[in-house]
């Protein structure tokens, strides 16, 4: 064909443009970095600043300003490129592509193609525009990113190629139909770029404890400005008396300690191979509830393997290690000779080799086809000789028609294809009482891929389309064999909880078969098995069929994994989705965990993803999912700790309150800031770092609110009173030590001196109150302080904090307070003993009530247990 005239391309590239992906504007820089300035929580600290610099006090304003600034370019920083995705699909076009036109070949940059030239490719090569094949040569086409197909697709003349594919055997010519904005590949980026995150569990939660936060900070300091005015005090100094009472409650340091716990945690992932790129899919992971997992590359090894062999004198079982060509043949010494000659036949039909680099044995072409080769190689047979001694006449590729190709050899043809098109046109084999049929239903029952290779003698030289009496070799079965650590992974979800379901675009018996062998389906059990085509259209219907544990979902387009993912949503769960191609990164984008492959996947997989496996396993996600969990309940840890400060804080204000002012303020408001940003941050940051728990996969994930009733129980009823009770009783010893009585006001220094005081036993029943958080039912004494030895080093640099609040004068001035005399410190120090023995009554009451039975044995994880 002489392909279009260059005046004809250069006509329609002015009238339809350039062949390049459309662009889409993502979010800037800026507008990034001012998502994370003004987030509820943040504009709750930004309003406190602002409070506080309006009741003159810049030093509180700058402080908080500072908080916030500071963690809203951390968290921008690991979500910089978030939204990247849709750039990424650019980079799959080749630049430059081979074209027929004036009648002779000549190369064009891919942007330059038209409609209607006559694209010229071979192995190796990448589609640059959908067309339709006018000429195809054993052409196989590696759809996979396109359509989840993990086998490469034989492609003919008259068949339909779409941009960004990959040719992996063969040579083709076809005449270009879309370009740019109309290909296939531009339809999937425009899915992936309006995707839409939904919000994170955790932020929905902190959203909640947020929003309870303020109204209550708020209806306090409203509740205190009108105390104010009716105890006489005018409105300016009421008004500002309120305002240092709400910017007390807010607690200042909790947003820098969930993000940075949230990092410490990705942290750990990345050590296991599992790179986090969303802070909050760290908890959501624990919160996952459904994992809809593709089969290819993460249950399996993604290396198609010959496992058994049958010939005419019985069947031979292949064992071998991955792509290695060592292995062992087992079977009837008759059958296992006849595999090398089979084997090298259906080499010799094949182009996909196994090949040396760089020392380590490498796949070529065709998995399939390099699997035929692992054989030949394990059952000794000398392919290299026998190409040098034989060479390949003529080739007929594969014919989806025919379901079968064929090679011209001197004096012989050999045929290759699917079992139940080749036994037909054997001699003996033809015969359905042929042994031949029972072993293909045998084998196809395993779930393995079969294939029948057959010769025949032609001494005419000529391969027709009637091959006829032929002799069968035998038929070969391959499977990708599972992951070994997948049927262990797989338990675990169950006794977490988790169900699974693999949704994939393999055939559904290949599908199923994997299942079984994995353990996602137990044998003996029915299995729900849905093509994408057969998908109920209505979400409630499509969710109802699919809330179940072990589904199999087969032949799924990328629309299929968005609407899998909506229905589950729709019924409550918090769903993970695996996908490795381009096809997956709308479904990505759209669970509440998109999780890429980073071994196998597209760079578009990867950027649309939150969670890349770096190692591609299955059993990754779950060493995630522990680690996510223990998040959750760090979470847990670091609020109570928090909120037992607010507790504390807030505690000399009531007491203010309730006496009409006859008793004088134990704690300044630069003092509560001290406490929430300065001495309380680090222990709060060391429980975020609490090690997971041996028996965090034990039943399902705890998705309730972060702050439940144990926990305002703990908060509000046991450790905050304990600490409160000695603050005030610390403060009060100091001032009557001193001479103060009842509704005097207190001398500048005494009042210093006890608001230090006040201040120290804050600090130090904090300390305490780390240790007791460590842990909801065990009290300090029961566990060993060795698996958390950040706690440690977070309370030495708590008294250091302490020792520079009150001893570095220009601070202990700044914030209002002086070092406790003896008398202080000796009754401060009793915050210590108090909260633990509050905390250890508060617990063993718990166990008592609970009256449980003794918890089974829990399922220990090699990766998470501490």
């Amino acid at each position: 064909m002489p392909g279009l005239t260059s005046a004809e391309a250069a006509f329609r590239l002015r009238t339809d443009g350039p062949n390049l992906m459309p662009v889409a504007r993502g979010p800037s820089a800026a507008r990034l970095l001012l998502r994370q300035m003004v987030h509820f929580f943040a504009l709750l600290l930004w309003g406190a600043a602002g409070l506080a610099a309006v009741a003159g006090m810049p030093q509180l304003a700058v402080a908080i300003a500072v908080v916030v600034v500071l963690n809203g370019f951390f968290a921008f920083a690991q979500e910089w490129r978030a939204d990247r995705a849709g750039a990424r699909l650019r980079e799959m076009l080749p630049a430059r592509v081979v074209v027929v036109r004036d009648g002779r070949r000549t190369t064009v940059d891919a942007a330059d193609l038209v409609v209607g030239d006559l694209m010229v490719v071979e192995a190796g090569d990448r589609l640059s525009a959908d067309g339709v094949l006018v000429d195809a040569a054993d052409l196989a086409v590696d759809e996979s990113s396109l359509t989840g197909e993990s086998v490469p697709a034989r492609r003919g003349t008259g068949d339909q190629v779409s941009a960004g594919s990959f040719v992996v055997t063969g040579d083709a010519s076809c005449t270009v139909t879309g370009t740019g904005a109309s290909t296939r590949l531009a339809a999937v980026a425009h899915l992936t770029e309006g995707g839409h995150r939904p919000p994170s569990p955790l932020a929905r939660r902190l959203d909640r404890v947020v929003t309870v936060v303020a109204v209550l900070a708020v209806g306090v300091g409203v509740a205190f400005f009108g105390l104010a005015l009716l105890l006489g005090t005018s409105p300016s100094d009421g008004f500002l008396f309120a305002i240092g009472v709400t910017v007390a409650l807010v607690p200042e340091g909790l947003l820098p300690t969930v993000t940075l716990s949230l990092a410490r945690s990705a942290q750990l992932m990345a050590g296991r191979h599992a790179l986090v790129r969303h802070l909050e899919a760290v908890e959501t992971l624990g919160s996952t509830t459904f994992i809809c997992t593709d089969k290819t590359g993460t249950l399996t090894r993604n290396e198609m393997t010959a496992v058994r062999v049958w010939t005419p004198d019985g069947e031979v079982r292949v064992v071998g290690d991955g792509w290695s060509p060592v292995g062992r043949l087992t079977g009837p010494d008759a059958a296992v000779a006849r595999v090398a000659p089979l084997a090298l036949a259906a080499t010799r039909c094949s182009s996909g080799r196994l090949v040396r680099v760089a020392g380590r044995w490498r796949p070529q072409g065709d998995p399939m086809e390099v699997a035929l080769h692992v054989l030949a190689l394990r059952a000794g047979a000398d392919v290299d000789t026998d190409e040098r001694e034989r060479p390949l006449l003529r080739r007929r590729p594969f014919d989806p028609q025919r379901r079968r190709m064929s090679v011209e050899l001197p004096g012989e043809v050999v045929v290759k294809g699917g079992a139940d098109a080749v036994l037909p046109l054997c001699r003996a084999a033809a015969d359905p009482a042929h042994p031949a049929w029972g072993a293909l239903e045998a084998l196809s029952g395993l779930g393995l891929r079969v294939l029948a290779v057959a010769r025949g003698g032609r001494p005419d030289g000529q391969v027709t389309d009637d091959e006829q009496g032929l002799e069968l070799l035998g038929l070969v079965g391959l499977e990708d064999p599972p992951r070994d650590d997948v049927a262990e992974a797989l338990a675990l979800c169950r006794h977490a909880g988790i169900r699974v379901a693999m949704v994939t675009g393999d055939h559904p018996a290949t599908a199923l078969a994997i299942a079984r062998e994995t353990g996602l389906v137990p044998h003996g059990v029915e299995a729900l098995v849905v093509a994408g085509a057969d998908l109920p259209s209505d979400v409630a219907a499509l969710g109802a069929l699919l809330d179940r544990d072990g589904v199999v979902v087969a032949r799924v387009t990328p629309e299929d994994k968005l609407r899998i993912a909506a229905a589950l949503q729709a019924r409550g769960h918090v769903v993970a989705m695996t996908g490795d191609g381009v096809n997956d990164g709308p479904a990505l984008r759209a669970a509440d965990v998109g999780v890429a492959m980073g071994a196998s996947g597209t760079d578009v997989a990867r950027e649309a993803a939150d969670l890349v496996l770096l190692d591609d396993r299955f059993a990754t996600i779950v060493s995630a999912v522990a680690l996510g969990r223990a998040t959750y309940s760090n979470v847990r840890r670091f609020l109570t700790y928090h909120l037992t400060d607010n507790v504390a804080e807030l505690a000399p204000f009531v007491a203010w309150a309730l006496t009409a002012g006859r008793y004088p303020l134990a704690l300044a408001v630069l003092q509560v800031l001290a406490l929430d940003i300065g001495t309380d941050l680090l222990p709060a940051l060391a429980l975020g770092s609490e090690p997971p728990s041996p028996r965090v996969l034990d039943g399902p994930a705890r998705t309730g609110e972060l702050v439940d009733r144990q926990v305002l129980l703990r908060v509000f009823g046991v450790l905050g009173p304990a600490e409160a009770v000695v603050e005030l009783a610390a403060f009060t010893a100091v001032l009557v030590a001193g001479g103060w009585v009842w509704a005097a006001v207190p001398d500048a220094g005494l009042l210093a001196t006890a608001s230090g005081t006040a201040f120290a036993a804050v600090v130090l029943g904090q300390l305490a109150n780390a240790f007791a958080c460590r842990s909801a039912a065990r009290p300090v004494g029961l566990w060993s302080l060795r698996d958390n030895r950040l706690l440690l080093g977070a309370v030495a640099a708590e008294l250091g904090a302490l020792a520079l609040f009150l001893w570095v004068r220009p601070l202990a001035d700044l914030l209002g307070g002086s070092p406790p005399n003896l008398l202080g410190w000796l009754v401060a120090a009793c915050a210590i003993p108090a909260v633990l023995l509050a905390d250890a009554a508060q617990k063993a009451a718990a166990a008592r009530s609970r009256r449980t039975v003794p918890a089974p044995a829990p399922a220990r994880h090699p990766e998470v247990s501490s």
